[in-house]
């Protein structure tokens, strides 16, 4: 289904009972809305949860960005590191406008924001900038934006950031061995699954300009963490102790700057969402989107 948002077509799907409290969930970089898994989303329509799941701008079926050209991912860091103001085709914030307008759309006051990754940055800006839209914030192996923040591990960022190989298979192999890097050692993991996951994204959107764009609106984006420190909502932070790209130290920051909130640290998570964490995670998100 799609929605038009903040002028522009989003793709979006729902379960569970229009009935029950409302939960937006927001995907991260580069990654579609299917990245969201089926049992999850199914999970927390059982517990009460009316979910909606969406393509964030230049990815998957919502509109593409291809007007505003590739950025120069190297110069915009460049531009950061010597405190010169990076400029992206948009924002972390344009994007959290997005999500508000596929409320909006779908005639949704009030919602509880999930995000994961750059889905967490997103949701965080969603609260700053609409507070009143939001019941509660979970923000998953996630950051604030803030400089002194840690860095990921120089490898495994240049792993993310190697363009893809021409090719399908090539292609699937690649993000299979991404997943690979990005998991941590505490969990299985699901090759079958994780191949699966990428046959599908390659074959109903495979877009690389656009992740290179949302990477560059994380970059050019302004530290929440003041901003953050204002909220008043109920807050979960999850992050996982064994993360290369989003080093746990970030969740800690996040969960520090914002009043109250719970910090959820996961032992041998890496950058990546277990399956065998699927229940636990839908139980918290459940209890505090229905209170």
């Amino acid at each position: 289904m799609q929605a038009s948002a903040n002028g522009m077509a989003i793709e979006y799907e729902t379960f569970g009972s229009r009935d029950g409290a409302p939960v937006l969930l927001i995907m991260g970089l580069g990654c579609q809305m299917t990245f969201w898994d089926d049992q999850f989303c199914e999970m927390l329509a059982t517990r009460d949860c009316y979910v909606i799941r969406f393509d964030n701008r230049d990815v998957g079926l919502s509109s593409k960005f291809d007007s505003a050209g590739v950025p120069d991912i190297a110069s915009l860091r460049e531009a950061t590191t010597e405190g010169r103001k990076a400029a992206a085709p948009y924002l972390i914030e344009d994007m959290a406008t997005d999500a508000i307008g596929l409320l909006d759309s779908l005639g949704i006051e009030k919602a509880s924001v999930v995000g994961l990754s750059m889905g967490g940055m997103i949701a965080q800006a969603v609260a700053i900038q609409f507070p009143d839209r939001v019941k509660s914030l979970v923000s998953i192996m996630s950051a604030t934006g803030d400089p002194d923040e840690p860095r990921s591990d120089p490898e495994v960022f240049a792993q993310l950031m190697a363009p893809p190989p021409p090719g399908r298979e090539a292609t699937i192999e690649q993000s299979v061995e991404i997943s690979r890097t990005l998991a941590g050692p505490g969990f299985p993991f699901p090759e079958d699954r994780i191949r699966e996951r990428a046959a599908r994204a390659y074959d109903r959107s495979f877009h690389p300009q656009g992740t290179i764009r949302q990477l560059a609106a994380i970059i050019a984006s302004d530290s929440r963490t003041q901003a953050l420190s204002d909220l008043d909502l109920p807050t979960l932070v999850i992050h996982g102790d064994a993360d290369q790209l989003i080093p746990v130290g970030c969740g800690q920051m996040t969960a520090a700057a914002i009043p109250n909130a719970e910090l959820m640290e996961i032992e041998g998570m890496g950058h990546d969402f277990p399956v065998e964490l699927a229940a636990e995670v839908a139980d918290a998100v459940a209890e505090l989107a229905t209170k």
